[in-house]
């Protein structure tokens, strides 16, 4: 498998698992026993699946940002320690249980998990599986639930975003970002303008599909914005940041805009302004993309059968920055840390 595929500079970066393993042996997982503190990599004892359960080699467990939050104690949920992170997975279909009737053996898949993924197997329901073409491999597949499922909600759900519309996109070179950027350019054909904190993160949005970039270490966003696009403004927005970036990309929006939430990546939470919404009738929306498997489950499963249909079609190529192996976790974790964070 590889390890080190990209530069360091690139924002996506991959857990990629070693030999075969079959269920009944202990497995290795990363695990998460003190909270802001390194990962540590040892042997765990797996359980029996239930009936509706499936079990997972797992090839490829995706590094978000809310795995680092989670084993910092700062994410919205907060597992008992210890826990294994990773919430999207791709691999192959080890078993299923007695009740289990959408995937078999051997089925090719991507998951979603409630951080247990970063691993050489997991059990998840059949609910959060979905077999994956096969011209999809692993590695890129990996790519697609958390990423892609939030992308697709943020602007096809929430923003419900047109052709020819304008939009903003915050912490643009992460992997979120990048997603953002492929989906409203290659699937909706929106025009995008990335903004991110230095010139090489903008260069990386630029050569994923947007359109113009704004760099906005070096100044006021919302100015920037408006040179770009003149005083109308931009349709929608998709912040991933928070704070005064947040209030800059909600004073960018046009007649009617909509600006999504999708986080906080730096650190502080603003308050909106509720005054600006009532004079241009601004939409301000969030998404919490993993709450809709609780609430409004088709929704949740929409967006990933959408994804595996963009990539089919040839509409969306997924990105990734950089792989480790699961031993390399240990000496690795910073690099995962400002990896995630970009």
């Amino acid at each position: 498998m590889a390890t080190h595929i990209c530069r360091r500079r690139f924002p996506r970066a991959w857990l990629c698992r070693g030999a075969m393993r079959g269920p009944g042996r202990h497995y290795r997982a990363a695990l998460c026993a003190e909270l802001k503190k390194p990962l540590v990599v040892g042997q765990v004892a797996p359980r029996p699946v239930l009936p509706h359960e499936v079990r997972v080699d797992v090839h490829f467990c995706g590094v978000n940002f809310g795995d680092i939050l989670v084993c910092r104690g700062q994410y919205q949920e907060k597992p008992h320690l210890p826990f294994t992170p990773g919430m999207e997975f791709s691999g192959t279909v080890l078993e299923t249980g007695t009740d289990v009737g959408t995937v078999k053996e051997g089925d090719r898949v991507i998951g979603v998990s409630h951080f247990n993924a970063m691993a050489e197997e997991c059990i998840t329901d059949q609910k959060t599986l979905w077999q994956i073409p096969e011209k999809l491999s692993l590695r890129e597949a990996a790519t697609l639930p958390v990423t892609y499922g939030t992308a697709i909600l943020a602007l096809e759900h929430r923003a419900h975003t047109k052709p020819g519309e304008t939009v903003l996109v915050t912490a643009a070179a992460g992997a979120t970002g990048l997603a953002v950027i492929d989906v409203a350019t290659n699937v909706l054909q929106a025009k995008v303008i990335a903004a991110a904190g230095s010139d090489e993160k903008c260069k990386l949005a630029m050569q994923r599909g947007a359109q113009l970039s704004v760099n906005y270490s070096r100044g006021s966003l919302k100015e920037a914005v408006q040179q770009l696009v003149g005083s109308g403004g931009v349709n929608v927005a998709i912040d991933m940041v928070g704070g005064d970036i947040f209030l800059e990309a909600l004073r960018s929006l046009a007649w009617e805009g909509r600006i999504v939430v999708l986080g906080f990546a730096g650190g502080n939470i603003a308050s909106v302004p509720a005054n600006l919404l009532l004079l241009k009738n601004i939409s301000a929306l969030g998404l919490y993309w993993g709450r809709y498997q609780l609430q409004n489950f088709p929704v949740f499963s929409k967006s990933l059968h959408s994804a595996l249909q963009y990539y089919h079609q040839g509409r969306i190529q997924p990105y990734v920055g950089k792989v480790f192996k699961l031993e390399e976790l240990t000496v690795s974790y910073d690099l995962l840390v400002e990896i995630s964070g970009q």
